[in-house]
């Protein structure tokens, strides 16, 4: 073994810590999600929700190796974003494989993602098919209201084979009581009037977004929509895990919130010209 001269060692770890220095500060730079307030805390501010927010906090995740049996190998990779992220590296997660992807369009009657423009444009620029999704406050109005702005906003749809219906992001109340206050019926009630609502505005049935579990508490788990409402199901894990009743697929799943360039990654149930086939209607 030859000798190695002290000043190129030297060199060498200079090197090592700099490219290791650059990395931590990319790191440190991107954009962090607001996180799920714990039980007593103060939420977050209004607007901040995004498709997802509670799921780590409420079910928790088991991000386990892929394996040959997981579906998710034979399945289209998608993403969804929300303001948080801003300018979002499309080029990048197209590349990755992503075919298909969902952005935040609006929350109840007071607020539209600045983002908006650049996400949903951007996604459609470099070949993805693409869609919006509306979070869901059925504290604050009604679900026809909500359905209205959400349309209004960016959650409209076109025949054009790249624009997927609008998604209704139904899940834990990130600014207060996970139900928002409603009984079960009083929910199943103010989901119906947005779907109506939307059905109305757009000739289309929204996706709905949301999880089992939550789906269990504040429902009573109705089986009412699953002949209509395409399913997107959240879920850390391996599989998609025991469905709403109602549903006996889902069309999509959010099966991580650890993905590279966007954390929140996810499956559609099929090819991507079955992706395209929903987006046609």
């Amino acid at each position: 073994m030859g000798f190695v001269q002290p000043s190129i060692c030297l060199h060498r770890s200079r090197a090592r810590l700099a490219v290791t220095g650059a990395l931590t500060g990319l790191l440190l730079s991107l954009p962090a999600p607001p996180a799920f307030p714990e039980s007593g805390a103060t939420g977050p501010e209004r607007g901040s929700a995004y498709m997802g927010m509670g799921v780590l906090a409420h079910d928790g995740a088991d991000d386990s190796p892929t394996s040959p049996s997981d579906p998710r190998t034979s399945q289209t990779e998608g993403v969804d974003v929300a303001s948080y992220q801003q300018n979002v590296d499309w080029p990048a997660l197209w590349s990755a494989g992503n075919r298909w992807a969902y952005t935040k369009a609006s929350e109840g009657t007071y607020y539209t993602n600045p983002s908006f423009t650049q996400q949903y444009n951007g996604s459609y620029d470099v070949g993805m098919i693409r869609g919006a999704y509306h979070f869901a406050t059925p504290d604050t109005t009604g679900g026809a209201a909500q359905a209205d702005y959400f349309v209004d906003h960016g959650g409209g749809w076109s025949k054009d084979g790249k624009t997927l219906p609008g998604a209704l992001d139904i899940e834990w109340n990130p600014y207060g009581d996970s139900c928002y206050g409603k009984s079960q019926s009083g929910m199943v009630d103010w989901i119906r009037d947005f779907l109506n609502r939307y059905k109305t505005r757009t000739g289309r049935q929204a996706v709905i977004y949301t999880a089992t579990s939550w789906w269990t508490e504040c429902t009573g788990n109705y089986g009412g929509f699953g002949g209509t409402n395409p399913l997107w199901i959240a879920r850390y894990a391996s599989s998609a895990g025991d469905l709403p009743a109602g549903w006996s697929v889902y069309t999509m799943w959010q099966y991580t919130s650890a993905g590279k360039t966007v954390g929140d990654h996810d499956r559609f149930n099929g090819t991507v010209s079955q992706v395209r086939d929903l987006a046609t209607g």
